[in-house]
Parts: structure tokens; sequence; C-alpha cells
């Protein structure tokens, strides 16, 4: 017997201890209030006494549930809770005759059926959501090219199966062996999601057809602008981007920042410089100028592009990782290959945030010369 209880709950579990799974259901906690709380008046509940506040509160979250449900689902719901209600309830029959209802089971059925199908509705979604992921997978590289005099490394954590971020590295015209310019890019669609995919999947289709042409970066991002201005939606789906032309032989990297966050040089010597940014995100006007700047890197030097959700990132105490900690965390970065720089500067993000749900995809590309 104890045997078979110890079977069920690793299989309930999968091995998991319980602090592990407390945090889980800690992180999970926290999401599902997040999302329900943007559909509560917290402006109209913060006017009322504190005492008030708790019933308003239940009411709104309650709605907030119901809206999220299909109408045949929400009538079961609604339906659950009036046997629930009703369960428990003595009538007097006249004399000393009662009888009392007792709905408990089937209002149990009804919430088990609701769970069913809302849980269908989310395996069938995730699969879907697994088969986009790994189609989109396939558009960004999955190895770091070989670049003479200099190695790249990358990283990427989508807040779901399918992320807006988009990063790359790659020789526009294959011309690695001949030592040509290496195209270096990080951006970031408006958005989550399959929406902010979908805009991504053009924007990397978009950019590989229009730097094989070869014009110059300054043209270039005025293409990719027209193309995003015309899906923008009015510029509401618009995208942050830094393009950059990098040139092992010179070791020039000529840049534009599209009001993406402004990447972070650490020289050999411990310097700090960021590449700001010079012009509007794509899509807000087709009317935007793109202006390149550039800059030679020297031997140690460590360049840093990455999206806000690095940043942005928070963890269970509200706390933002922020600009000024990213940057502290770049300056002490020790001298090392850019796949183990990476390593580090993800890893001081991710103990940062903890077991905190991340709320935006977080990416960054790290290029070093040798």
């Amino acid at each position: 017997m104890r045997g078979s209880l110890r079977d069920f709950w690793q299989r309930i579990s999968e091995g998991r201890a319980i602090d592990d799974l407390w945090s889980q259901f800690a992180a999970d906690a926290q999401s599902s209030y997040g999302f329900y709380g943007k559909d509560v008046n917290w402006e109209e509940i913060d006017k009322l006494p504190r005492w008030r506040r708790p019933f308003p509160i239940i009411k709104q979250f309650f709605w907030a549930l119901l809206s999220k449900m299909t109408p045949a689902r929400r009538v079961l719901l609604l339906a659950a809770f009036a046997l629930l209600f009703l369960s428990g309830m003595k009538f007097d029959a006249g004399g000393s005759s009662n009888f009392q209802l007792n709905f408990e089971l089937f209002a149990a059925l009804l919430f088990l059926l609701l769970l069913s199908l809302e849980l269908a509705d989310k395996v069938i979604m995730k699969r879907d959501l697994e088969i986009a992921r790994e189609i989109q997978s396939w558009l960004v590289p999955s190895n770091p090219p070989q670049i003479h005099g200099a190695d790249v490394a990358f990283s990427t954590k989508p807040q779901n199966s399918v992320a807006g971020d988009y990063y790359d590295a790659f020789y526009p015209n294959d011309d690695a062996a001949s030592g040509g310019k290496l195209m270096l890019v990080m951006a970031d669609v408006a958005g989550k999601s399959v929406p902010a995919a979908l805009l991504m999947a053009t924007l990397q289709a978009s950019l590989h057809t229009i730097a094989s042409e070869g014009f110059s970066l300054s043209e270039l991002a005025k293409r990719l602008n027209h193309y995003a201005s015309a899906h923008s939606l009015e510029g509401r789906r618009f995208t942050t981007a830094v393009i950059g032309e990098f040139e092992p032989a010179t070791r020039r990297f000529t840049y534009v920042n599209a009001g993406h966050n402004s990447p972070v040089l650490r020289c050999a010597n411990g310097n700090i410089v960021r590449l700001e940014s010079g012009s509007l995100p794509f899509g807000i006007t087709s009317e935007a100028t793109f202006p390149s700047s550039e800059i030679h890197l020297q031997p140690g030097d460590t360049l840093i592009l990455f999206t806000d959700g690095v940043v942005e990132a928070f963890n269970s105490a509200g706390q933002e990782f922020s600009d000024e900690r990213w940057v502290a965390i770049v300056r002490a970065l020790p001298i090392l290959p850019a796949r183990d720089s990476l390593h580090f500067l993800m890893k001081q993000v991710d103990d940062f945030v903890g077991a905190t749900r991340q709320s935006d995809d977080i990416t960054c590309l790290v290029l070093r010369c040798s």
C-alpha cells in the first residue's frame, strides 16, 4: 500500500520537492492574479473604505473569470454554484417530516466537466504553440557563425511558447570564408505570443531578402520601415531594433538603432559605451530616417545586445532588474569567451528573478573580439 501511494505521488508530482511545487504554485497564482486583475477597476476599489473592499474585489474577479469563458460554460459554472448553494438546505414538508437537498456530487461533477473542457483547450493550444515554436526556431540561428578574430553567442527565453523577440547573426551573401561583413540583429516586436511571433517572422524574411541586395545600412533600415509601416495597424504594431554590420578585418561595427534598448560595449579597459538610439522604431511612420553610426572595437572588447525583457524582469518582491543593475553587471563581467560571458550575464538575471514567472521575452547576444 505504501509503495502504491509513493508511486502515485511520484507520478503526480513528477518527483519534484515540496518547495519546488510550492514555488511553481506561487508563480502560477501570481500570474493568474495579474491576468484577471487587469479587468478589475482598482481606482473604484481604492475609493471604498477598506472594510467594504473584499466583496467588490471578489465580484469583479468573478466577472473577469466569467468573461473569459464561452456562454455555455458560464451557464455550467453558474449551475454548479447554484447546486452547491442549494446543497444542505432543509425543507419542512409539514408535521414531523422534512427533507434535505444534497447536490454536492452533481456540483463536483459539473466543476470537473468544466475543468476537463478548459484543460482540453489548453492542451490543444499548447500543442499548436509547440509546433509554432519549432517553426520559429528555424528562423533564428541555432549555432553561432564562425568569425575571424571574434566569437558570438546568443540566448532567448520566450515568455510563452513563441516569442516576439528576434536575434540573428549571419553573412548576407554567405561570404564568411572571404571575411565579409557579419550582420548582427536584435529586435523586439510590440506585443507578445502569436501575433508578435508572426510579425517577427515577416521581419526576418524581409531583412534577409533586403540584406542580400547590398544596400547601405541606412537604406536597409528605411526599406524595412516602409514594409513595417504598411502592416503596423497605424503604428500599433511597431518594432524596435538594432541592426549592425561587423567587419572582422577592421573590427568596425556600423549600426542603426531604431528605438531599441541601447547596446552596451564593455571595453577591454573596463569603460562602458552605450550605442544610443538614433531614430524611431520601425512601423511608426514611413517618413522616418535611420542614420547609421560606427565604432571600432579593440581586442578584448565585448558588445552586448539585448531586449527590454532583460532590464524589465522583476522578482517576487516586485523589484525591477533595471538598466542600472544590468550595466553594473556588465562592468563586472570577467574576461571570458562570448558563450561564457552570455552564461554569466543570464545567470545574474535568473538569480534575481528566482521563481517569478517572466513578464516578457528575454533575449541577449554577445560579441567578443579576441
